[in-house]
């Protein structure tokens, strides 16, 4: 019966642990099933840092400072040039049917020279002033004629003591050949901004420049000998000019350019004669220029740098 009772004792304590392991280790999965369903909804509340990003830079170009640059292109001239013929033996002046006394003729050549000049710029309004000097290679010629006498009689007034013609001669012949040496303006620019880095400008002001003619006058002497005498001028003469151009950004300081300019530089004048032939001469020649030309600037200031 002891015996019994024992066994009976040991198959219940044996149960009573069954069950109590039962219960800890069902209590562990729920313990774990619960861990794993915060662990989602801590990480999400967790702030994530955000990824580091480097600010833009941006170039903003200034046209406002001091720039100099190089030039070159072509001009169309025009020299507008009246001659009169006088005698020296009276003083006074001669005019025969036939003359030819004023002609207008070309002065077109290359140009190439430097520039400098400053800019002021407020919003999308660009001002400034700009001067610059330019070699010249324009240059063109004409000729004039003293018409003699029709019929072969007297050479009559444009040879003055010549009382026959010489065989094959038409009168007395003036050849003349005119350059622009160089010339220069100072000038105001204004314009506005089409992009930020593009500029459509006018442009006015002064203009001067170096007129050399060089001619050969012709003559007889009063036995009927050809005489012919050389002469030279040079006239450094102020005008005007008024034109018209874009400027743009190339790249760092660097823009390049496009222009055109009208220039007038008004009259010169003067007085030649041919001692020998007893005739002189006196000419006035306007002179005019249209000027396209391209060129590079580079600008002193450095573009502004923005940072977003």
């Amino acid at each position: 019966m002891v015996a019994d009772y024992a066994a009976q004792g040991s198959r219940g304590g044996i149960t009573s642990g069954g069950v109590t392991m039962r219960k800890i280790v069902g209590a562990g999965i729920g313990l774990l099933a619960l861990a794993g369903a915060i662990q989602p909804t801590a990480a999400a509340d967790l702030a994530v840092a955000p990824a580091y990003k480097a600010p833009a830079i941006v170039e903003i170009w200034s046209w406002t400072g001091f720039y100099v640059g190089l030039n070159g292109g072509y001009s169309w001239g025009r020299s507008r040039t009246d001659l009169g013929f006088f005698s020296t033996v009276t003083g006074l002046p001669i005019a025969t049917a036939g003359s030819i006394t004023n002609n207008n003729f070309n002065l077109n050549g290359g140009v190439f020279g430097a520039q400098t000049g400053y800019n002021w710029q407020a919003g999308n309004f660009v001002a400034g002033v700009e001067a610059d000097i330019q070699w010249s290679g324009q240059k063109g010629s004409t000729a004039f004629v003293c018409a003699a006498t029709p019929g072969g009689g007297a050479f009559g007034p444009c040879a003055p003591g010549l009382t026959f013609t010489p065989p094959g001669a038409t009168g007395v012949n003036v050849s003349v050949e005119e350059k622009l040496q160089w010339f220069g303006t100072l000038r105001g620019r204004a314009g506005g901004l089409i992009t930020p880095s593009v500029l459509a400008y006018v442009t006015y002001g002064l203009a001067y420049g170096e007129i050399k003619t060089d001619g050969t006058l012709g003559g007889f002497t009063a036995n009927g000998t050809a005489v012919a005498a050389a002469f030279s001028k040079s006239i450094t003469k102020a005008g005007w000019t008024v034109g018209a151009g874009l400027e743009g950004r190339l790249g760092g300081n660097w823009t390049g350019k496009i222009e055109y300019l009208y220039m007038d530089l008004g009259s010169v004048s003067a007085t030649f004669v041919n001692p020998l032939g007893s005739i002189g001469v006196s000419y006035s020649s306007k002179v005019t220029d249209n000027i396209f030309r391209a060129g590079v600037n580079y600008h002193f200031n450095a573009p502004l740098v923005a940072r977003y």
